[in-house]
């Protein structure tokens, strides 16, 4: 899904508004699914809670990684 639009906005610059609205509602569609996903809430709660934890203990702020697509 978010190869799909940034490949369109990249070719289309400027007009990405107008010519990838397809793509943006396929990524729209794809988000909203994770979002009202209760298991997915409650995976990223754990991983936030775990981390912050990990924070208040060391002093140490953990860098970001970068996610993976798991769709």
């Amino acid at each position: 899904m978010t190869e799909a639009f940034t490949k369109c906005c990249q070719e289309t610059g400027l007009l990405m508004v107008v010519k990838c609205r397809q793509e943006n509602t396929a990524l729209k569609d794809c988000l909203v699914g994770y979002y009202s996903d209760p298991l997915f809430y409650e995976e990223c709660k754990t991983e936030y809670l775990k981390q912050r934890e990990e924070y208040r203990a060391t002093g140490i702020k953990k860098k970001r990684q970068k996610l993976t697509s798991n769709v």
